[in-house]
């Protein structure tokens, strides 16, 4: 069960909209989606939440890059509304690293070798320096897989802890916010009425 809601600043405080994510399929279009209800370039918040499991929190400010925080990393991977806000910046990953893995997955077998490589020598061979070179990439892509385990995302909080501070909601107050965490930033930035009329 997924809850998607919008809060975008204006003179006269916050207004509220519940989001449809249908449409969505990259964080260039949650941006998007925020910009257009920014009033006047000001601060404008979208909140995805997945219910008893995580939820996260876009900002947009202007023209300016998005800030993200996610609750629960790994949770929210499992979820294709979590995979949009987790990107390889925010992982600390390099751009297409994630495609870069699954590609060696698919070239390495369980075993460590390569797509119709011999998992040993054949009966009667004697060892040669063409068996050598292969044990050594053998061995090479090993390492490799070993590396998959540093790509993998982290439990727990991730993204930017001081995304509200400027709104009263510090950075131990954001880690300590489960479920129903918009109920409590809707209080802290006052728009517990305007949020009500949309849920």
């Amino acid at each position: 069960m997924y809850f998607a809601a919008l809060l975008a600043r204006t003179e006269d405080g916050w207004e509220a909209s519940d989001t449809e994510l249908d449409d969505v399929e990259t964080l260039s279009d949650l941006t998007d989606l925020a910009q257009e209800a920014s009033v006047d370039e000001d601060t404008v918040l979208v909140y995805i939440e997945q219910e008893d499991a995580w939820f996260g929190i876009l900002r947009v400010d202007g023209e300016e890059d998005p800030r993200i925080y996610v609750s629960d990393a790994s949770a929210a991977a499992r979820s294709s509304y979590g995979e949009i806000l987790l990107t390889d910046e925010l992982l600390g990953r390099e751009p297409g690293a994630e495609d870069e893995i699954a590609a060696l997955e698919e070239l390495v077998d369980l075993d460590g070798t390569e797509d119709g490589e011999p998992t040993g020598p054949t009966a009667g061979a004697t060892p040669s320096s063409s068996a050598t070179t292969a044990t050594a990439t053998t061995d090479t892509n090993a390492t490799s897989d070993s590396d998959f385990d540093s790509d993998a995302v982290p439990a727990g909080p991730i993204g930017e802890l001081g995304i509200l501070a400027d709104f009263g909601i510090s950075e131990k107050d954001l880690l300590t916010l489960r479920t129903d965490a918009l109920t409590e930033i809707a209080d802290a930035l006052g728009a517990s009425e305007v949020l009500e009329a949309v849920r």
